[in-house]
C-alpha cells in the first residue's frame, strides 16, 4: 500500500515574530519603531495577512494526506520525501531558497502578502490551494532551469537563480578562470567574485548586472537551457586579466574555476549559510544542472 502523498508547508519567520523575539513584547517592539519613525501595526498587519495565508493552505489539505511544516532556516536540516508536495507560502525568494533541496517534487508558490512580490514564482491565491493541491502530482507544471557547481572533491550545490563564487564578505578574489566552449581559455583573475545565472534568476541579481553592464546578450528564459555568467570588477595588473569577464554557457557547457588563494566559497541564491567550501587548488565547474525545479500553475 502506498502512503498518502505529504504536504510540506514551506514559511518564514514574519518580520514582526523577529521584533517580538528581539525586543520581548509588543509593546517594546512597537516603543522601538516609534523611536525610528515607524509604526509596528503595519508589521503586524504584514504578519496577519501571512498566517492567514498558511492557515487558509492548511485548511485546504485533503484529510488523508500527511502535513508537515518546515522554517527556511531549517531546509538545510529537513528530509524531502519523493511523494511530498511542496507548498512555499511567502515570497518569491523563499521558493529560490528550497528549490535546492528538492529532486523533482512538484512546488505550488502561494503568494502570502499579494501587490508586495513580482509574483514569479509564488504566483497563487491562499484560496487556489485546494485545486492546485489536487492537479500537482498530474503535470501543467513548469520546468524551471538551474545552475549547479561540482567541485573536484564531489561537493555540489545548486541553486533556481544564481550562484556566486568568490572570496568570503566579497573582497577580492584570486582563481584561475577556464571556458569549455571557447576553445578552452583560460586566464588568471582577481576580482569581486563570479556570478552564474538562469532564467528566473534574470528578474533579480543577474538582471542588475546585466543592466550595469549595457549587455546586447538576451536574457536566458525561465525555463531555457542557458546561462549568463559575469565576472564582478575584474582588476588587470600584470598577472591578472580581464579578456574573460561575461559570456553564456549552453546546457553541455561548463565554466571552471582554479581556486589561486587560500580559500573561496560557493553559495547560491543568497543563501551564504549553506556554501560549499574551497582552498587553494581545487577546481570547481558550474553549468546547466541535471534537476529542475517543477513549479505548478
Amino acid at each position: 500500500m502506498s502512503l498518502a502523498p505529504r504536504v510540506v508547508l514551506v514559511h518564514r519567520t514574519t518580520e514582526y515574530e523577529e521584533l517580538t523575539a528581539r525586543h520581548g513584547t509588543h509593546g517594546q517592539a512597537a516603543f522601538f519603531l516609534a523611536s525610528r519613525g515607524r509604526d509596528i501595526a503595519e508589521v503586524a498587519e504584514r504578519h496577519r495577512r501571512s498566517r492567514e495565508a498558511l492557515a487558509a493552505v492548511v485548511a485546504a489539505i485533503p484529510l488523508t494526506w500527511r502535513q508537515a511544516r518546515v522554517e527556511r532556516s531549517d531546509l538545510d536540516r529537513f528530509l524531502f520525501a519523493p511523494e511530498d508536495v511542496v507548498v512555499v507560502v511567502g515570497q518569491d525568494g523563499l521558493v529560490a531558497n528550497v528549490a535546492k533541496y528538492l529532486e523533482g517534487q512538484p512546488v505550488v508558490g502561494i503568494d502570502a502578502d499579494p501587490g508586495r512580490n513580482p509574483g514569479v514564482l509564488v504566483r497563487h491565491r491562499p484560496r487556489d490551494a485546494g485545486a492546485l493541491l489536487a492537479s500537482a502530482h498530474g503535470g501543467g507544471a513548469d520546468e524551471l532551469t538551474m545552475v549547479e557547481a561540482v567541485a573536484d572533491d564531489t561537493q555540489r550545490l545548486v541553486a533556481l537563480n544564481e550562484i556566486y563564487l568568490g572570496a568570503a564578505g566579497h573582497q577580492t578574489a584570486r582563481y584561475r578562470l577556464g571556458l569549455d566552449e571557447y576553445g578552452g581559455a583560460v586566464e588568471s583573475q582577481a576580482s569581486s567574485g563570479v556570478l552564474v545565472g538562469t532564467g528566473t534568476g534574470a528578474t533579480g541579481w543577474l538582471r542588475s548586472v546585466w543592466q550595469e553592464r549595457g549587455e546586447r546578450m538576451p536574457l536566458p528564459g525561465p525555463t531555457d537551457e542557458r546561462l549568463l555568467w559575469f565576472v564582478r570588477e575584474a582588476w588587470p595588473s600584470p598577472a591578472t586579466g580581464t579578456s574573460l569577464v561575461a559570456g553564456e554557457l549552453t546546457a553541455s557547457g561548463k565554466l571552471s574555476l582554479t581556486v589561486e588563494s587560500d580559500r573561496l566559497i560557493v553559495f547560491g541564491d543568497g543563501m551564504e549559510g549553506d556554501a560549499v567550501e574551497l582552498v587553494w587548488g581545487q577546481t570547481v565547474h558550474v553549468g546547466v544542472a541535471g534537476v529542475r525545479l517543477r513549479l505548478v500553475g
